[in-house]
Formats: C-alpha cells, sequence, structure tokens
C-alpha cells in the first residue's frame, strides 16, 4: 500500500470529475481546501462549545485527525474528520455539564473518548479482515436509525432548560432558530450549506444589537478577544479513566460504525471507486485519530457530511484538497483570538442553534429509516424502534452499584439486543 499518492495533476475543466489520485493546479487546490474548511467550521467548533471543551483544540485535533485519517487510507478516500456530535450526549450524562463555561469534568469525558476510540479501532481491524457484512447485520437500518435518532432527543432538554435562564433568553432563542430556518430555506449555494454558521452570525449580531445597542440582556463583552495573542497554544487538557464514563461513552464507537459506513459508501459512489477495500483502514484512521484527540483534550471525530455534500456539488474528489484543509485546521488550532472570538457567542444564540443542530439530529435518525424503506409493518421493526426511542428520549437508567448507565446506552444495547432476539423466525405481518 503506498501511503502518500503522486497526484496527477489536471486542467480544471468544467463539469468534469478530479479523481482522489488526481490535483488541480496547487493555487486552486489552496482554494478550495479553505472551502471545506469553511465548510467543516460551523459544526466542529459548536460541538466542543456544547460540551464545555476547547474550540481551539477540537479544530487542531481535527486538522490532524484529518491528516493521520489520510495516511491510514493511501489518500484514496478523500474526507474530511470533524468534532462528532454522537458524544455530545454521553459526555453530558457523564460530566453533568449544565451548558455554559469549561467543563469541570472534562477528564471523565476524555477518558471515555478514547476508550471510544480504542473500540472504534478494534471494529476497523476485524472489518479489515472480515467485510463489512457482519456490521451490516448488527446494525441494519432500523437499529441505525432508532439509535441516531435517540441522540437528538435525548439532548432535547439541554438548550431549552438549561442555556435560557431568563425569559428575554428564551426570546433569543426562538429569535436564532427562526435565523437558522430562514437561511435554511431562502438562500442558495455556499450560504445554504453554512446554515449553522450563518444562522449562528446573524442571531449574534441581533443579540449584539438588542443587548449592547439597546441595553435589553447582558452585553456581548469582547476584551478577551482584544487581549488575545494572534498565535499560541491551545489548552490541552489530559484523560482520566474511570471504569463509568468509559462504559458509558466507549459504545459511541457503534454509531461512529453505521455513519461512517454510510458516508464513505458515499465517497465511494461519487468517485466510481471501489471503497469496500479501504473501509476497515478507514474506521481504524477515525478510531485512531479519536483516542488521539481525547488524549490531548479534543472531542471525538467522525468523516464529515458536510464536507462530502460540498464535493457531490464540486465534483473534485482529490484528496490533496484534504490535505490542505488539514494543514488549514491546524494554524486556526494554533490561534487564541480565534478561540476568543468563538467564546463570544452568547449562551442563548449557542441554545437556539442547539434547538436546530439536535433536532437535524433526530430527522437524521428518520431518514435512513426512509431512505432504506424500513417497513413498520413488520412488528419487529416497530417493536424495535418504539422501545429504543422511548429508552433514549425518557433517558431510562439501569443501576448496578456505583454505575449507572444512561439513556443513550440503554437505547444503543436495547436496539442491538432487540435486533438479536427478534431475528429468528419470520415475522408476522
Amino acid at each position: 500500500m503506498s501511503w502518500i499518492p503522486q497526484w496527477r495533476e489536471v486542467a480544471a475543466l468544467d463539469g468534469q470529475a478530479v479523481a482522489p489520485d488526481e490535483r488541480l493546479a496547487w493555487p486552486q487546490t489552496i482554494a478550495l481546501g479553505l472551502q471545506h474548511v469553511v465548510a467543516m467550521f460551523g459544526a466542529t467548533v459548536l460541538a466542543p462549545l456544547l460540551m464545555g471543551f476547547d474550540p481551539n483544540v477540537a479544530i487542531l485535533m481535527s486538522g490532524i485527525g484529518t491528516l493521520l485519517f489520510f495516511f491510514m487510507v493511501g489518500g484514496r478516500v478523500p474526507s474530511f474528520l470533524g468534532s462528532s456530535f454522537a458524544f455530545i450526549g454521553v459526555v453530558i450524562s457523564a460530566t453533568g455539564y449544565g451548558g455554559s463555561g469549561p467543563n469541570a469534568q472534562i477528564g471523565l469525558a476524555l477518558g471515555g473518548i478514547v476508550a471510544c476510540g480504542a473500540l472504534y479501532f478494534l471494529i476497523g481491524a476485524l472489518v479489515q479482515r472480515l467485510g463489512t457484512g457482519w456490521v451490516e447485520r448488527l446494525m441494519p437500518p432500523v437499529v441505525t436509525g432508532a439509535i441516531v435518532a435517540v441522540i437528538g432527543l435525548n439532548l432535547a432538554s439541554v438548550p431549552i432548560k438549561n442555556m435560557a435562564p431568563t425569559p428575554f433568553d428564551a426570546w433569543v432563542q426562538a429569535l436564532t432558530f427562526l435565523c437558522v430556518a430562514l437561511v435554511a430555506v431562502r438562500s442558495r449555494g455556499l450560504l445554504q450549506r453554512l446554515l449553522i454558521l450563518a444562522g449562528l452570525l446573524i442571531a449574534s449580531a441581533l443579540y449584539a444589537l438588542l443587548t449592547n445597542g439597546l441595553g435589553l440582556g447582558k452585553p456581548m463583552d469582547f476584551s478577551a478577544v482584544a487581549q488575545a495573542a494572534w498565535f499560541g497554544l491551545p489548552h490541552f487538557a489530559s484523560p482520566r479513566f474511570e471504569a463509568g464514563a468509559m462504559l458509558l461513552i466507549a459504545p459511541v464507537a457503534l454509531i461512529l460504525v453505521a455513519e461512517n459506513l454510510g458516508h464513505l459508501k458515499a465517497v465511494g459512489a461519487m468517485t466510481g471507486r471501489d471503497i469496500d477495500r479501504d473501509m476497515g483502514r478507514a474506521f481504524m484512521g477515525d478510531g485512531l485519530a479519536t483516542m488521539l484527540s481525547g488524549a490531548a483534550g479534543g472531542t471525538g471525530v467522525t468523516t464529515y457530511a458536510e464536507n462530502i455534500g460540498v464535493m457531490a456539488a464540486n465534483r473534485i474528489y482529490s484528496s490533496a484538497v484534504f490535505v490542505v484543509a488539514g494543514l488549514l485546521a491546524v494554524v486556526l488550532g494554533f490561534s487564541p483570538k480565534f478561540g476568543a472570538l468563538i467564546q463570544t457567542i452568547p449562551l442563548p444564540v449557542m441554545g437556539g442553534v442547539s434547538i436546530v443542530v439536535f433536532g437535524l439530529i433526530a430527522v437524521a435518525g428518520a431518514k435512513i429509516w426512509v431512505d432504506n424503506r424500513v417497513d413498520f409493518s413488520q412488528q419487529r421493526n416497530l417493536m424495535l424502534a418504539a422501545i429504543t426511542l422511548i429508552l433514549g428520549t425518557g433517558d431510562y437508567t439501569l443501576r448496578m452499584g456505583g454505575f449507572a448507565l444512561g439513556g443513550i446506552g440503554t437505547a444503543t444495547f436495547g436496539a442491538l439486543l432487540l435486533n438479536l432476539l427478534l431475528a429468528p423466525g419470520r415475522p408476522r405481518q
């Protein structure tokens, strides 16, 4: 296996696809890499803020993770690795994070993220040896759809109960999700692809007008931005390994496998290349990147649908573009001024964006059912989805001594077990 491809330079012809082992001229490649950084930016920054992590570390580790992933797959699978939203629910549950400021128990979360990355790597090694068939049997669409939907539904109370302490803040949340929705529906092109980031910026500007200008709430404070250096080290953190948090967070690896299986198959379909032979290496690369990120104080990472969407739009699949994007993310990660600017985002604005994001996660689970034509006239599918959704949404918790398995954990394991227990025989119509 070649670890670094020898890219063949091609001309930029309108409508012509650029393969993973090809590239445009370097100035164009750098511009395309910047576009991918913009595409991943909103989600990669939002996820650590919702968990109380340092966004600079998250951006830095997403860049390093992308480069590591590139080497693991020999540059044959063009992808960007960014902060995974699958970790938000279990991290909040494990650490008791309230939604504002740094997470005081970040070490607990990081230990679980490292454990998750290790489990993910082992699954990748099995996939590389045995193929993907066993994963698809263990987690059919009815299971993956239910688990993904539960992540969003389980998080619903966080922005509504914890991120709007005053009536004014609740109205700001409503203003924020309205801004995001209007950008999503009324805009076109790149702006529509960046709907979360664009809506957040518009809502923040309106918040500044209402507070700094009209004195209606807590004003935005930019003094930390002015004082921060342009370049410097981010705030790294060390993991703390405790069994309870590790057992709660590590099963997220199953969600990452299901998510990335779909992402990578989409990349294979777009590029016309056989991705299956690199699927295990891709999982192992993502697992290693997640372990490294957790060890340094960053979030778990995953391949990003946002960047896959950009490739689908411009038909440029060159892996050189993602090397450039990874390097640019690393540079951003070493800018304290950038981190300070992110921290000025008002809490209710983050709450409004969170309502949209968590809702989109829940709908993504339903979309898996629709896209795969899951038949809910079958009692097996109906029971599996119904029980899983309520376990997760109601935060059904099982306790054994000092260990507690919360809603997302019980829903994940419950869906897997129900899939196995209800599988024998032909389901009744």
